[in-house]
């Protein structure tokens, strides 16, 4: 999903602190990142589903 570029250029040590970004740990997308699982939405959607996270279960009312 996100270039390989972006990826490496972020991965780095940033010399000013704001300039750090949270990415996804399976795609390196930098948007929507749930902080608590370390994974974007997508990815998050995904393992829930496939039954991969511990503690997540479906919403169903």
């Amino acid at each position: 999903m996100a270039k390989t570029s972006d990826v490496v250029k972020f991965d780095e040590k940033q010399k000013f602190a704001v300039r750090h970004k949270n990415r996804c740990n399976l795609c390196g997308r930098s948007r929507s990142y749930i902080r608590k699982f370390g994974i974007c939405r997508i990815c998050f959607r995904d393992l829930a589903h496939k039954g991969e996270l511990p503690g997540v279960v479906k919403a169903s009312w």
